[in-house]
């Protein structure tokens, strides 16, 4: 007989009782730190130290896509590192690397510091962000991963909407550099605590399948095997240009809107757009379990396309923001279905080291959404050329998507 016989019938995820949820609200608060100091805090950090220093715009981008590729390096080992070292210290860890570089990016001074700080900043997103919070869901849910891990990375839009707002107005009250300070040292206080109370030892989900595995593989094979497989592939390809799509649409947003409809209705578009982010990964979590994600997947993406189209070719102010609210349906869910593909299609001994280098695959590649954007823009005169292109790659993604591959193409690595 198979051993731990009675584990399955023991875990209730639907129960509000499992001990999992409480990992999800540590995972919130994780990620609204992580995305509102990471992700969206980088517009702030551009814009304080302009002012500041002078610098130029460039200087400044540059570091941010350093930060952005020496991210992407280290979140291909964030897998391993939560399997070697457990989820509680890779919790800590990720929080402590998040707060050293918000103290670091307010006591910059020269361009070498800039770097310096998105290097320690680029340590604490792979430690904060998608990696991080899906590898340590994953070890406490199994039927109910996609629900978990939606609802625990609407802190990334929380960290958008209220965290940014919130530094921006404690940096006109106190100053840029005593602001990074306080918030530093308000993620201290507030997720080391909760980490250590909530986060324990995780259920041992897969006993039964990893009692049947012969011999278990190095991360590396896992990397190289990964590599050559049709299906993860398709996954990691096709996520990788609609978020290459995404970003670099999202960033230029305003720009292209403020001379189409003005700079306060361009505004109310990309509150809409993030708004309709959170409704759409809370009414997705409710069924992202039971419906076939490669297709619902290829429809985010259509979907999308459909609505770039509308934005290039129909400048009623109505229609624009409409536009925006289908745009930011699935923008949510687009971070959250690779996961759920890969924990579907591929062996639960192999999740962690496939969706890490899927995330750093793909981060690599939005990294240079913005940058070229812009650079058609600057090329053609305007938003037409590049927002054509990324209604290309959604479509192509689209297509992409739907190529699952052969069963078994790798069989190590399929479940």
């Amino acid at each position: 007989m198979l051993d731990n016989p009675r584990h399955d019938a023991s875990i209730d995820e639907s129960s509000l009782r499992y001990e999992g949820w409480r990992i999800v609200a540590v995972c919130f608060l994780l990620a609204t730190f992580g995305w509102g100091l990471g992700f969206y805090g980088q517009s702030v950090y551009v814009a304080e130290l302009q002012r500041a220093h002078g610098w130029s715009a460039s200087l400044i981008s540059s570091g941010t896509t350093f930060f952005y590729l020496f991210g992407a390096l280290l979140v291909v080992f964030v897998g391993e590192a939560v399997n070697k070292y457990g989820p509680r210290l890779g919790l800590i860890a990720g929080t402590l690397a998040m707060s050293a570089a918000a103290v670091a990016i307010g006591a910059v001074r020269e361009p070498w510091q800039l770097y310096l700080a998105n290097a320690v900043l680029a340590l604490g997103w792979a430690g904060t962000s998608l990696a991080m919070i899906t590898n340590t869901i994953s070890l406490w849910f199994d039927q109910k991963r996609g629900m978990a891990i939606s609802l625990a990375l609407n802190g990334a839009s929380f960290g958008g909407i209220v965290g940014v707002p919130l530094l921006v107005t404690l940096i006109g009250h106190i100053g840029f550099a005593s602001a990074m300070f306080v918030v530093a040292g308000a993620m201290l206080a507030l997720l080391v605590p909760v980490i250590l109370i909530v986060v324990g030892r995780p259920p041992d989900l897969h006993g039964r399948r990893a009692a049947t595995k012969a011999k278990p593989q190095s991360s590396a094979q896992i990397r190289s095997q990964a590599l050559r497989d049709v299906g993860f592939l398709t996954v990691t390809i096709a996520f990788a240009l609609v978020l290459f799509a995404q970003v670099g649409f999202i960033v230029h947003l305003i720009s292209f809107l403020d001379p189409v409809i003005g700079r306060e209705r361009a505004a109310v578009a990309v509150a809409v757009l993030t708004a309709m982010a959170v409704i759409g990964r809370v009414l997705f979590s409710l069924v992202i379990d039971r419906i076939n994600q490669r297709l619902a997947s290829a429809l985010s993406f259509l979907s999308q396309a459909a609505a770039l189209l509308v934005v290039i070719n129909l400048h009623n102010d109505y229609v624009l923001i409409a536009a925006c609210a289908l745009f930011g349906f699935s923008v949510g869910n687009l971070i959250t279905l690779p996961s759920l593909i890969v924990q579907q299609e591929f062996d639960s001994a192999s999740f962690g080291v496939l969706i890490s280098l899927n995330t750093a695959i793909n981060q690599v590649t939005y990294a240079f959404g913005p940058g070229v954007v812009g650079f058609l823009r600057d090329f053609s005169g305007g938003y037409s050329l590049p927002f054509y292109l990324c209604i290309a790659l959604e479509v192509v993604a689209a297509a992409l998507i739907m190529v699952r591959g052969t069963p078994h193409h790798v069989p190590s690595l399929r479940a």
